[in-house]
């Protein structure tokens, strides 16, 4: 029996990220970063060299003195990392400019991090969840929507070498400012539309399918990205060249993580815990690891989100019929049909045969961390999370 709170959560919120939205706006550059900087330009595998960005945002700083790093891989490697790192302290660099998507703006703030972190290795910033204060600013052109990163001051990085994939954020980790133009999602592949997709949907969950506070507004606001995610999903996927589409599903996937729907509100994040671990051991894409988490965490914990998977279930999906497990079980099956409707599997054995021990390995993972306490109740030990993965298989 959980005893929860039946009252708007007290919060505080600011955010100081300046939004540029539309066709062209990346032409605006220049009015964001001084001349007086000495910029790095970070990105990703190189597609931005095809689908005009790259072009676009030289022209804008023609008058800036501006170096390049690219290479940084989708679920950003601390290693490649470091070398970007060097880069910045070696030839003076003042202003960071990412390029790309959730991965680039993510390494992005942990070098802006890391210019001025003091200690003895940036490590530390990952492994001991140093909040960063100040960093180096930064501005980014968001190319591939899904993460939110381009409007909040969290981020995730990996590191092969020990299969570890650890969260950092703080306060000084906004950017200066973001350019969101949903042209650049005609040339998408459908493989990261659908990832896109998958992850923003789950970003709003894990702040929404908790319990009920009386937030109304915030129940409200994710529903309605809910909704539009679902609506969307099929125009983005069939012509990504569609600007209205493009735009709304660009603004969801902002909207999912800018921290405004998390304000008041418990938050879960189980699912993304517990997914983190599977791109570690499987190198299996984040939104999709998601994917096969999410229908066993919400049947496992069917009790005890009951009450919000009936009101999601009946404000999202129109289900109205039956007692109330058989329609929170509804609304969970709809979520899986939507994600297998993007052609994204929602089962661990879909994507490797070696799943047999995957719960045991990720449970004993947790407790060597001591992160024995996951969930929006901080009641999820790693014996339940075991029990999540299998489930998943």
């Amino acid at each position: 029996m959980f005893i929860c709170s039946s009252s708007m959560q007290n919060f505080e919120l600011q955010n100081p990220v300046k939004i540029l939205f539309g066709k062209g706006e990346i032409s605006k550059l220049s009015q964001e970063i001084p001349t007086s900087e000495k910029v790095l330009i970070l990105y990703g595998g190189g597609s931005i060299k095809k689908n005009g960005v790259y072009e676009q945002v030289i022209a804008a700083l023609k008058d800036h003195t501006y170096l390049e790093f690219g290479g940084i891989p989708a679920n950003p490697e601390y290693e490649i990392l470091l070398n970007a790192l060097e880069v910045i302290k070696s030839e003076g660099i003042t202003y960071l400019l990412a390029v790309g998507g959730g991965s680039v703006i993510d390494g992005t703030k942990f070098l802006a991090s890391a210019a001025l972190y003091e200690g003895e290795s940036p490590w530390d910033i990952l492994d001991q969840g140093i909040r960063t204060f100040e960093a180096m600013p930064f501005g980014t052109v968001l190319t591939l929507p899904a993460t939110g990163s381009e409007m909040n001051s969290g981020a995730v990085v990996s590191r092969k070498e020990i299969g570890e994939k650890r969260g950092m954020g703080g306060p000084g980790l906004f950017p200066k400012f973001s350019v969101l133009d949903p042209t650049v999602v005609a040339t998408i592949p459908k493989r990261q539309l659908a990832n896109g997709l998958t992850d923003s949907y789950m970003h709003v969950m894990e702040q929404y399918l908790t319990y009920p506070v009386g937030a109304d507004l915030q129940d409200r606001i994710a529903e309605g990205i809910l909704s539009s995610l679902i609506e969307t999903a099929p125009k983005i996927l069939k012509d990504p060249s569609d600007y209205e589409a493009a735009a709304n599903f660009m603004w969801c996937c902002t909207m999912a993580l800018n921290g405004l729907i998390q304000k008041g509100v418990p938050t879960d994040w189980a699912v993304h815990a517990i997914g983190h671990e599977l791109t570690a051991l499987f190198g299996i894409d984040h939104a999709r690891t998601l994917a096969i988490v999410a229908p066993s965490h919400y049947r496992y914990n069917l009790k005890s989100k009951m009450e919000k998977l009936v009101q999601y279930g009946e404000r999202v999906w129109n289900i109205t019929e039956g007692n109330s497990e058989e329609r929170a079980s509804k609304a969970i099956e709809k979520t899986e049909l939507f994600f297998q409707s993007l052609d994204i599997p929602t089962r661990l054995s879909d994507y490797t045969e070696q799943y047999e021990g995957t719960a045991q390995t990720i449970g004993n993972t947790l407790n060597d961390r001591g992160w024995t306490a996951l969930g929006e109740h901080r009641s999820l030990s790693p014996k339940d999370v075991e029990s999540i993965v299998e489930m998943s298989y």
